[in-house]
């Protein structure tokens, strides 16, 4: 284990996304941090995981948002917090929130900047539309091609 690892293999997902939060000990963290009570606030039954644990993250890993299937990650870059909608495609959006990755069949992303302003009520909106359609989703197969 290198000095920024930290050992992550027993720490509840909800421990690594505090820990992710704190490390980032800036504006990142704190819209991270505001992001995540919003979608905790929409989906009270959410999960919690943490996944793409390697060392370029202090095996931290990427915060995810489940509830019968991923509703969003949340990812962190030197200008942007990142949210990507699993399937973002699918969801209505009539706030205007998703900003990038448009152009993909499947996921949508809203890029947070350091003064942004969030749409809290938007957002929720938008996170319980992801839930939604996730659980519309639960027991139907895909159809064969």
């Amino acid at each position: 284990m290198t000095k920024n690892t930290i050992d992550t293999e027993s720490v509840p997902a909800s421990e690594l996304i505090d820990q992710t939060i704190k490390a980032l000990g800036d504006w990142r963290g704190e819209t991270l941090a505001r992001l995540r009570a919003l979608i905790k606030q929409a989906d009270p039954d959410v999960v919690e995981e943490v996944k793409w644990r390697k060392p370029s993250n202090a095996m931290l890993g990427v915060p995810v948002w489940e509830h019968d299937g991923m509703i969003c990650t949340g990812e962190t870059y030197k200008a942007a917090v990142k949210l990507t909608f699993a399937k973002g495609a699918s969801v209505e959006d009539p706030s205007g929130l998703f900003n990038s990755s448009l152009d993909g069949n499947t996921r949508r992303a809203i890029d947070f900047q350091k003064d942004d302003a969030i749409n809290e009520e938007a957002f929720k909106a938008l996170v319980r539309t992801a839930v939604a359609l996730n659980t519309s989703q639960v027991g139907k197969k895909p159809k064969k091609a």
